[in-house]
């Protein structure tokens, strides 16, 4: 079934992932199958302009700790904690299924995928 958006969409990601591949692989481009799992990884941790986010933040509602994080103690690593533990107020609502939160003292946080919010009745 050809579905114009979708294949638009699957050729930006395609033109993106040999991108990333032509920086990675060896010149005789013959173990590109050997390092496509860290260029996923890559693409997954990349911050993209019109989400305001990471693909993997959308999709985990957190952002990547990245296995050198692991090794190294940053205050990132000390505060696992998520930020929207509520109640929060939908600031702005994204076509991704994202949603811009803001706390009890307006403190903007997100953006965060939409299915881990939950409604709150007070």
């Amino acid at each position: 079934m050809y579905y114009p958006q979708a294949n638009g969409l699957a050729k930006d990601f395609n033109k993106t992932l040999c991108n990333i591949l032509k920086k990675v692989v060896s010149k005789s481009k013959k173990n590109w199958h050997e390092k496509i799992e860290e260029a996923l990884w890559a693409y997954k941790t990349m911050y993209r302009t019109p989400t305001q986010s990471t693909p993997y933040a959308l999709v985990y509602g957190v952002e990547a700790v990245l296995p050198l994080e692991l090794q190294i103690p940053s205050l990132r690593n000390a505060n696992m904690v998520p930020k929207w533990d509520g109640p929060h107020v939908v600031q702005e609502a994204y076509t991704s299924g994202s949603y811009l939160l803001a706390d009890q003292e307006g403190q903007k946080v997100g953006p965060i995928n939409g299915r881990y919010l939950k409604w709150y009745y007070p």
